[in-house]
This record gives C-alpha cells, structure tokens and sequence, in this order.
C-alpha cells in the first residue's frame, strides 16, 4: 500500500438508495485512513447534486448514459455516448490521482468501472439490491472485490457485507431513544405507534389506503403518523388535511432514526435501504412492495420475512380490509412485536460501512 494519502474515488448517484451507501462508506474510509482524499463522482442531474456537496465531499459529473430497454435511435446512439462518458471518467480518475475506485451502482458506474479497468486501478463494488442492476453486473466482471447488502445476490466474486448505512441510524438503541423520538414526533407513549412511509416521493396507493382506515386505526387506541411524501398531503373533499383522534401528517421527516425509535410498527415499501435499516435497528415491519419494476422490492424484503422479523403484502391486496384483519390485530399484539423485532435485529448488519471501507483497503494493498 502507498504510503502516502490515499485518494478514494467514489461513484454513484441518482437515487438517496445509491447516494447514501456512498457516503456511509466514505465517511468509514475516512475513519479508517484520516489522510484518505475522498472524490464522490456522479451525474448533473441526480440527487447527490444536493447530497454530496450537504455531506461536505466534492463532487465531480460525467454525462448520464442511460440504457435503452428496446430497440430505438438512442440504442444507436449509446456506443458514441458510452464512450464520450469513459473519456471523462479516465480524466476524473487520473487528475485525482486514483488509487481505488468504489462504485455502489448508477447510470455513472459503468464508464467508471471501464475507465478505471483500463487503468489497472482496483474497483470494488458494493450492490445494494437482491436483483443486482447492469453497472454493478458489468463492473462484477472487471473485479474481484465484490460486495452485496444481502445474501444470495448473483454477483461473482460476492461478499455478504449488509447496507452501509449512515451511523446516527446504525448506532440506534430504540429503547433508549424511543422517549425523545415520540416527544419530537408529537406523540404519545402510552398508545401503540404506527408510523407510514412511502419514501421520500411518497406511495400514493399506500395513502389511499391509510387514509380510508384512519376511524378504524383510532377506534382500536393507535396513533398514526402519516408521512406522505413531499408534495403528496392527503387532504378531504374540501381539500382539508385529513383530520382523526391520534392521527398526524407530515410530508417528510429529517432523519429515519426518530422514526425507527418511535415506531412500534412500521409500514413501507421495500426499498433495500428501509428493509436494511429496519433489520439493523430491530423494527417490526410491514412491507408494501412497489408494483412495478423488475419485482427487486419483494426480493428484498423476502429474507426478514422468512425470519420472521417482518410481514409482506402485495400493493393490490392492501386494502382498508387488510388494515382492520391484519395491521390492526398486529398492532395492539405486544408479544408479536416483540418477537418480531427480536428476529429482526438478530439478521440485522450495523457495520457495514467498516466491512466496506476494510474491503476497500484490501483492495489497495494487493
């Protein structure tokens, strides 16, 4: 291994699911190595415009070269595109001096990996779903340094590391933050807590649902705190928030561990950050799958599942039926939960970004 600084470049971006694994893992190279130079590389357009610079690292962008699904003028026009990004890719990689590239996948990796195999400098790659996307399934070819947040993705060469995941979350002890977490969400300690997500864009069929059982949810003692999405509030005919004993609405919250910490049950999509995180931090959970897609949501959430730590139903069946004969009873069954946020945190990874960033390390030093 070099002994001087090492420089880390770090690729991914689009979505926060890409975005912060990135930073977990830079923020772990830089505990391991305090003289690492971190350069965090995505696109102009994606989500870690705002989330890299807010995260204190630098950022720079290459061309976004998505890959057409069908036959179309844009397929003709990708090898052009793909290797105008590979170009800039080379130049990023060589005025930072790269000494080991890390990709967590993004229409930004596949240039990057290229760029960095024609070099010789080491990429190690971390997936974060069970159905692994096509950078991470190229760059699996061009490395042997692999890594998947769960067991049984089909990658070469794969380690089952866990999610990365930001350590106000992974340090989280619910019981003893459940107290202040329910004081700065408003509610109650003495009623059971149902909390609904759908992300940060919302799950508009999961509103719908909640905000047709929201009389059953307060006849049976719960309190519900609704967290709609940015811009998606649910409102009554009169365009009034919806209003009902217990109930409250917020389009977002700043920080999922206030919300792991209060929740006695959680109710989402299965995005591969959420299923993660509620493992790690031991959240009974009840999962919604996004409909469409390549079905990876339902994938993710299968393994706490059949450990019992979670329960999973299909967007088509969650109804205000399902509410009252499943949620409902699960609810106000303390023994249940308990038992499911036992078997959660028992598959549960919190060290991740330390298994990542040692992964990275081993990677320079061969």
């Amino acid at each position: 291994m070099k002994t001087e600084s090492l420089s880390v470049v770090l690729a991914g971006g689009g979505t926060a699911g890409h975005i912060n694994p990135l930073l977990a893992i830079g923020a772990a190279i830089r505990d391991a190595r305090p003289d690492a130079r971190l350069l965090a590389v995505g696109t102009s357009t994606g989500m870690e415009t705002r989330l890299v610079p807010a995260a204190g690292l630098e950022l720079a962008t290459i061309d976004r070269v998505p890959f057409p699904r069908r036959p179309s003028v844009d397929l003709l026009r990708l090898p052009g595109r793909l290797a105008g990004a590979v170009k800039q890719a080379g130049r990023i990689l060589d005025d930072a001096g790269a000494d080991v590239l890390v990709g967590v996948g993004g229409y930004v990796c596949t240039p990057m990996y290229v760029a960095a195999w024609r070099r010789k400098i080491p990429i190690v790659i971390h997936e974060a779903n069970t159905r692994p996307g096509l950078a991470n399934r190229v760059g699996a070819r061009l490395s042997k340094h692999v890594a998947v947040a769960f067991a049984g993705t089909p990658l070469r060469n794969a380690r089952h590391v866990g999610m990365p995941m930001r350590r106000e979350i992974s340090a989280l002890v619910r019981a003893t933050a459940r107290e202040n977490a329910l004081g700065a969400l408003g509610l109650q300690p003495d009623k059971p807590v149902l909390i609904v997500t759908g992300g940060s864009s919302g799950a508009q069929s999961i509103n719908r649902t909640v905000a047709a059982s929201l009389q059953d949810l307060a006849d049976a003692g719960i309190q519900t705190l609704h967290i709609t999405g940015r811009g998606k509030s649910v409102e009554d005919a009169a365009g009034n928030t919806l209003q009902a004993a217990g109930y409250r609405q917020r389009e977002y919250v700043d920080g999922m561990e206030t919300v792991y910490a209060a929740a006695d049950l959680l109710l989402a999509r299965a995005g591969a950050a959420t299923v993660s995180e509620v493992a790690a931090v031991g959240v009974p959970a009840v999962f919604v799958p996004l409909p469409i897609g390549n079905g990876e949501q339902a994938l993710n959430a299968d393994g706490l599942v059949k450990a019992g730590g979670a329960l999973m139903v299909a967007d088509r069946d969650f109804t205000p039926g399902w509410v009252r004969t499943q949620l409902i009873p699960l609810l106000t069954n303390r023994a249940r939960l308990g038992s499911m946020a036992a078997n959660s945190e028992n598959l549960g990874i919190r060290d991740a970004d330390r298994l990542m960033a040692d992964l990275v390390l081993e990677a320079v030093s061969k």
